[in-house]
């Protein structure tokens, strides 16, 4: 089983400012909740019991959303706004287990996700990053973590994107096993795009074995100044170790950028029973847009 599921939600968000100068950029609100509940849904969603956030400084509200509200819950009650009053606790009680630590500066998502070891210990684990919303019939992550429990060996999400996109990733080259499932023979981060070794970009989902934990704590500063996960996951490749990439069934939407994000709220609006409807109506009369 993997039960343990780290969240780095530590980053500034400076592609979101002014938003995001107090507000986390997990928090901006896709619909009527905030980005990170969609992700922390999908790992529940998947069987993913123990949550675990790397925070930083000005973070607090992430945790804060995933608690109890005992006074907002007393008033609500008491005007007997039974819905919202239940919506506020389902909140609530979607996670089972929660913790947190602190990443005090921010070297890069590597030195995030090793910020979590002592949380995780010695047994897998999944990654998820709060910028990638993915709509899915079996959730992204359980599609990861099904096949990292029968390969017994480390699995990344992986997506095709138009090579003038890929010099935002960390890029892979492989072997094709068929059905979506690459042997990883070779990382790059953030390439040129005339020296991209495929297509396929690795994208915010991830399942590791404890082994990960060895190599961040050895890998040096990579792109940016930065310690790149994507380093330790070729320093693994390198040592022998088998990692795989599967490219996920379901669309994946970037909330890490304006046109995503609005593009995000569009899609996940008119998905929505309340409004979706109307919202369709709006832009195809009123806008004529569809």
């Amino acid at each position: 089983m993997i039960r343990k599921a780290v969240f780095p939600v530590a980053g500034l968000g400076t592609r979101m400012l002014p938003a995001t100068k107090v507000i986390p950029k997990e928090m901006l609100c896709v619909v009527d909740r905030p980005a990170i509940q969609y992700v922390v849904e999908e790992a529940v969603e998947a069987g993913l019991s123990e949550i675990i956030f790397v925070i930083s400084r000005g973070k607090e509200a992430i945790l804060d959303h995933f608690d109890l509200s005992p006074e907002l819950e007393t008033e609500l009650e008491a005007r007997k706004k039974t819905a919202l009053l239940e919506k506020v606790r389902r909140v609530s009680a979607l996670v089972e287990s929660l913790s947190a630590v602190r990443q005090k500066k921010a070297l890069g998502l590597g030195h995030a996700v090793l910020t979590a070891a002592p949380l995780v210990g010695k047994e897998p684990f999944a990654v998820l990053l709060g910028d990638d919303l993915v709509q899915a019939e079996v959730p992204c992550i359980k599609q990861l973590a099904d096949k990292a429990l029968e390969l017994k060996a480390s699995v990344v999400a992986v997506e095709r994107l138009p090579r003038e996109k890929v010099s935002l990733y960390g890029v892979i080259s492989g072997e094709d096993l068929g059905g979506g499932l690459w042997r990883v023979q070779g990382v790059v981060e953030k390439p040129r795009p005339e020296e991209a070794p495929s297509e396929l970009a690795i994208i915010g989902r991830y399942v590791f074995f404890p082994e990960i934990f060895e190599y961040l704590r050895r890998i040096p500063r990579g792109a940016g100044g930065e310690y790149q996960l994507t380093d330790a996951v070729a320093a693994m490749i390198a040592d022998g170790r088998p990692v795989y990439a599967l490219e996920f069934q379901g669309t994946r939407f970037d909330t890490g950028n304006k046109l995503g994000f609005v593009k995000t709220i569009l899609a996940y609006a008119l998905r929505d029973p309340e409004i979706g409807e109307e919202l369709r109506r709006y832009l195809r009369e009123d806008l004529a847009l569809l």
